[in-house]
């Protein structure tokens, strides 16, 4: 019934000699160019769901800051923009606290972020190696988390901003043999509902985007490929528009294709109906 499939990138680490110094980085001692267009950050900005997003916000006039760990797809996801690049490790212990202070020091501001960083697994739990609960975790939850805590007191202080979180669909109902990633998505969700009513009256938003199966290299790094007949795979532009809609229009959240909602509602008033049509069709 459900599938997962929806992260951007997490690339191999970039070489530490080309990655310390970000592209159109402010000279010593001098402050953060400024600039009159609205400022977003987006991770996973390598390739897949983050790369698209990039794209579509450079059509519509934002300037940009694009993180991801290969320095050499997000200057292809750059090209022809004037993006800012800060390559960046968010699975390191201050990963989340480096990337939000060069971010702040290269716009001094931070308008959007769209958190699309995140990797997956699949296989079943009981096979599961211990480091790898910790890195789908640690990436996909806990490093989120820390992100959003660094870039949101100064989004408070300006009095607006909006918060992008990447979710997936296996968050709301759970996805066999992807038990972590589902919890994962799912504590994305919950800290998503939760964070958005702590912000109420401080002109900061926060968007849950829930997408099915993405065609994007996520499957292949995960280890297993794609095999469910539904949903089938949507287009990580298609998720990219939705993110923009869903941002121009201050939504709460969006699911991608909409027709996602269904399953959770299922799930919410006929469990046992659920359960039975997930163990045939999960």
């Amino acid at each position: 019934m459900t599938t997962t499939g929806s992260d951007s990138t997490y690339d191999p680490p970039a070489d530490p000699a080309t990655s310390a110094v970000p592209a159109g980085a402010a000279a010593p001692g001098q402050g953060p160019p400024r600039t009159d267009r609205r400022v977003a950050l987006v991770t996973g900005a390598s390739s897949g769901i983050g790369a698209a997003t990039a794209r579509r916000f450079a059509a519509g006039g934002w300037h940009l800051l694009l993180s991801g760990r290969d320095r050499r797809r997000l200057e292809e996801t750059a090209s022809g923009t004037s993006a800012v690049l800060l390559p960046a490790d968010l699975a390191a212990p201050d990963g989340a606290k480096m990337l939000a202070e060069a971010a702040l020091r290269q716009a001094g501001r931070i308008d959007l972020l769209v958190a699309g960083a995140g990797i997956g697994w699949a296989g079943p739990f009981l096979t599961m190696p211990h480091t790898d609960i910790d890195r789908v975790l640690f990436l996909d939850l806990n490093a989120t988390l820390h992100l959003v805590r660094e870039v949101l007191p100064a989004m408070v202080a300006s009095g607006g901003g909006r918060v992008v979180l990447v979710g997936s669909v296996a968050g709301s109902v759970g996805v066999r043999e992807e038990a972590v990633y589902s919890a994962a998505k799912a504590g994305l969700a919950a800290f998503t509902e939760a964070l958005r009513q702590e912000l109420r009256g401080t002109g900061v938003g926060v968007t849950l985007v829930v997408p099915g199966p993405v065609e994007t290299g996520f499957f292949a790094r995960r280890g297993r490929p794609y095999h469910r007949s539904r949903p089938r795979p949507t287009s990580p532009g298609r998720v990219a528009a939705a993110v923009w809609e869903a941002v121009d229009e201050a939504r709460d959240d969006t699911y991608v294709p909409s027709w996602l909602t269904l399953p959770a509602r299922v799930r919410a008033l006929t469990p046992g109906l659920y359960r039975k049509l997930l163990n045939r069709f999960g």
